[in-house]
């Protein structure tokens, strides 16, 4: 009988990658609702490639289960985050205060503060990140949800700078859950020019791209490497999303005739 034994594999040229605690590089992970023992089985796979994981729109509200999902979390070395939308709605109700002192007592470490459904200036937007800030990580949202509204990446690179400006740790272009909005065409193809545009208003390192879809994950990959920042990822495509990364998928191998590193643009 053979005998089995955990090997850490080390005999392949990969491309480098930041670790764990970063700021570059990271993994954001989009949850709608999972519960606590299939996050822990989840992490207890692909714990070191996640760093932040988001509670989508308003469901941490409603889990009987955020306060120990929340410790699972922590254990594992991934920050939890509160989904935009829930804070938008305490914006319109005038309930932010209470809100955020609710963040701080179940132990978020991260919100995110968008402006994608409430009626909010932008004005209003960086006020909230700048207020957030003082307590939390920030992960400020730009872009519309809303298909129907014009995507102009001047825009999009103004609003970036002035969230960073206000308090924000990264600036999340917006996608959706379904990859069809925002920095992505309807069919899921990149807008590459609001792509362009953020970057070179923040720097790669500050912003975070909402990728669902594999072939965004490897479109971003290819165009900046294994340490772009990738959101709104399944939970359950974590470890392949690392595997992209790394050039270990056919959408991201290197099939140069030297054979190492990732393939790029």
């Amino acid at each position: 009988m053979s005998t089995i034994v955990n090997v850490v594999p080390t005999f392949l040229d990969l491309p480098s990658r930041t670790v764990k605690p970063r700021r570059s590089g990271i993994t954001h992970v989009l949850d709608s609702g999972l519960p606590v023992s299939q996050v822990e089985a989840l992490l207890g796979v692909c714990g070191a490639v996640v760093d932040v994981w988001k509670l989508g729109w308003g469901t941490a509200y409603l889990d009987p289960g955020l306060a120990d999902k929340l410790r699972v979390l922590d254990r594992h070395g991934v920050l939890g985050c509160a989904g935009g939308t829930l804070l938008e709605v305490a914006w319109q109700q005038g309930a932010v205060g209470d809100y955020l002192d609710w963040c701080a007592q179940v132990g978020f470490p991260c919100v995110e503060v968008s402006c994608g459904v409430a009626a909010m200036s932008r004005a209003d937007k960086q006020a909230l990140v700048e207020r957030a800030a003082e307590r939390f990580i920030v992960l400020a949202e730009v872009g519309a949800k809303d298909p129907d509204v014009e995507v102009a990446p001047s825009a999009w690179a103004a609003e970036a700078r002035a969230d960073l400006a206000a308090g924000a740790t990264w600036v999340i272009a917006e996608g959706r859950e379904s990859g069809t909005v925002g920095m992505y065409e309807p069919d899921g193809s990149v807008r590459g020019d609001v792509v362009e545009a953020v970057v070179e208003a923040v720097g790669l390192g500050t912003t975070v791209f909402e990728a669902p879809r594999k072939e965004q994950q490897a479109w971003l990959i290819r165009r900046f490497g294994a340490d772009v920042n990738l959101a709104n990822v399944a939970p359950g495509d974590a470890l392949g999303v690392e595997a992209l990364r790394l050039g270990l998928r056919a959408d991201t191998f290197d099939s140069s005739p030297a054979g190492t590193g990732l393939r790029t643009r």
